[in-house]
């Protein structure tokens, strides 16, 4: 009771009152976290804007959670706290916590309000009495035009994750939310970076407004290590695989770029056994609901998810976060890898790259304040080490089943003539020949310095592409329609070279992953488009090999290390024939959610 009492103690000291402090208790909560012991007595004791920077997983939600609650009249029905969050996820996140906050305090209803539920149920629960709203952009602004809710006599507004609010888009819904509110209200803004789009809403919208931060502005988790694996693209999933099996304890987030690649990720694990699962805004909120709920309950040991779909993820014990391919908007790292590291337990936070994208890291670097360690993919000899003593492990703290007492006479007379030594041997081989077998013969995934030899000299790298004359392309057509596909100025593509089937083009270096992305699974008519790198690209000497000697071309090299802002189709003759009139398949930005 007295240490019960001393942990009460440390929250009663921020200036919470009795019925938190209760439900403090009931949850188990300890100690305050920096951020909160630093938010909480500001918050509670003045009516202020506040800026505060903290890291995913470090008690955001309670900072101004608890102090929200103490100031709210819940004798009165009227709306008078707004929390505005980037996705569903989050927001039913910060919804439930807050009730669970405010258990103990009669009459405060706390309602969500998101997309992808009945927003007549949404708008029934609000006019019944809510004196807290938590919302996503979209839904809520909806709701504005509508006339569904007042947020016009709120004292209260909270924007959470603020900056992966802004990277969203969500600007001007925000803008246009706050212009129903009162200038006489208190912003709060809670954020993991400091981008300057969040300054500049700070500025906008909120006056002289009380700055904290815990740690450094826009730094890494300090129980989270940093390593990175360089691979070559066409191995990026073979590596994810062996790092996987060289961690079998692994419960982790994969983080993809795109809802496709995330769909197929996902399946790619499911195919080869593992337990695994999507997330991404293509799932209706009850499917979303039911992978969340695997996920905690570990019956998913992989969650491969999208940067937007993962902010409602809050699992305090993820071993690992592995970033399949690193996000677009490199502040955006720092939300990944928050994912593990939390409630003071230590993570690892992993990023799979070729060799183009060693530069990024160096960007990563200094934007969390961290230095990465680059690591080899382990071998199959190394990856069947650990997985043989991890089963030996398992087995020596597996409790005995007593259950099977009256069969062991017949199997010690079965194997009465072998040896202990004999009989471990046995065992091992039945459970891990198997696993043994399928590394055997693994080849080293580790890149090697192959990039710099398919590197011509000026700097460009060739390649060959399966259409020609018969498609009805001539050079002119064909860059016309590389430039559009490749979205790369005309300046970057040369020497394009049109044969009867088959051609040659080149680009800058500096293109060659995003030339191999965007033509991993290009179709046209139904037809794939394969591009290669070709064989004399680098030109290493001696005499120039004739681009018509048809062969001498490098297998298919795939990367999905570079996303493409779109893709062309050709969906007819006519289309194919009119040479850069071809209809666009773009990737829209919802793609990432």
């Amino acid at each position: 009771m007295r240490l019960i009492f001393s942990y009460m103690n440390k929250f009663e000291a921020l200036g919470l009152g009795e019925a938190i402090i209760k439900a403090v208790n009931d949850m188990g909560f300890e100690t305050p976290s920096e951020v909160q012991e630093k938010a909480i007595p500001i918050l509670l004791k003045e009516d202020t804007d506040i800026v505060a920077l903290a890291q995913t997983g470090t008690g955001k939600t309670a900072a101004f959670g608890f102090p929200l609650i103490e100031k709210i009249d819940s004798s009165s029905r009227i709306t008078q706290g707004l929390i505005l969050s980037p996705t569903r996820e989050l927001c039913l996140q910060i919804t439930n916590e807050l009730k669970n906050y405010s258990k103990y305090i009669p009459g405060l209803h706390t309602v969500a309000i998101y997309g992808g539920a009945s927003i007549t149920d949404q708008a029934k629960q609000i006019k019944r009495g809510a004196q807290i709203v938590v919302a996503t952009p979209g839904r809520m602004q909806d709701m504005i035009n509508r006339k569904m809710v007042d947020i016009t006599n709120i004292s209260y507004c909270i924007l959470d994750e603020a900056d992966e609010m802004l990277n969203m888009g969500f600007y001007e819904d925000i803008n246009t939310i706050l212009s129903h509110t009162p200038e006489d209200k208190s912003t709060w803004l809670f954020s993991a970076t400091m981008p300057k789009e969040v300054s500049t809403i700070a500025k906008r919208f909120m006056q002289t407004p009380v700055e904290i931060t815990v740690g450094h502005k826009n730094t890494g988790s300090k129980n989270v290590s940093h390593e990175y694996y360089v691979v070559n693209s066409r191995d990026r999933y073979a590596a994810l695989k062996r790092l996987a099996d060289a961690n079998p304890d692994i419960f982790s987030v994969i983080f993809c770029r795109t809802k496709r690649d995330t769909q197929k990720v996902a399946e790619n694990l499911i195919g080869d056994g593992y337990n695994a699962a999507a997330l991404h805004g293509d799932l209706s909120q009850n499917q979303r609901d039911l992978v969340m709920k695997s996920f905690r309950n570990r019956q998913i040991q992989m969650l491969v998810a999208t940067d937007v779909a993962a902010r409602g993820i809050d699992v305090d014990d993820v071993t690992h976060v592995i970033n399949y391919q690193l996000p677009d908007e490199i502040e955006t790292y720092t939300h990944r890898s928050g994912r593990t590291g939390r409630a003071g337990k230590s993570g690892v936070s992993m990023v799979i790259v070729s060799k183009s994208e060693v530069r990024k890291i160096k960007s990563v670097e200094r934007i969390i304040k961290k230095s990465f360690e680059k690591k080899e993919i382990p071998s199959g000899e190394e990856i069947c080490q650990v997985q043989l003593f991890h089963l030996a492990s398992d087995i020596g703290k597996a409790e005995i089943n007593h259950e099977i007492d009256s069969y062991l006479p017949s199997i010690n007379e079965v194997l009465e003539e072998f040896s202990k030594e004999e009989l471990i041997k046995k065992f091992f081989s039945v459970e891990f020949s198997r696993f043994h077998n399928y590394y055997k013969k693994s080849r080293d995934l580790n890149a090697v310095n192959e990039r710099e030899s398919n590197s011509g000299r000026d700097g460009s790298t060739r390649y060959f592409i399966n259409v020609g004359e018969k498609d009805g392309f001539d050079w002119m057509t064909l860059k016309d329609f590389l430039k559009e596909v490749l979205e790369i100025g005309s300046d970057s593509l040369s020497r394009v070279d049109v044969k009867e089937s088959f051609s040659f083009f080149n680009t800058n270096t500096e293109h060659q992953e995003r030339v191999l992305q965007v033509f991993e699974d290009f179709r046209m008519e139904g037809r794939k488009v394969n591009v290669e790198i070709s064989k004399d690209s680098g030109r290493r000497g001696g005499r120039r090999r004739r681009d018509n000697d048809g062969g001498g071309f490098k297998g298919k090299r795939r990367s999905d290390g570079f996303k493409p802002k779109g893709k062309k189709r050709f969906d007819s003759k006519e289309d194919r024939g009119s040479g850069g009139n071809q209809k666009r398949d773009r990737r829209k930005r919802s793609d990432r959610r």
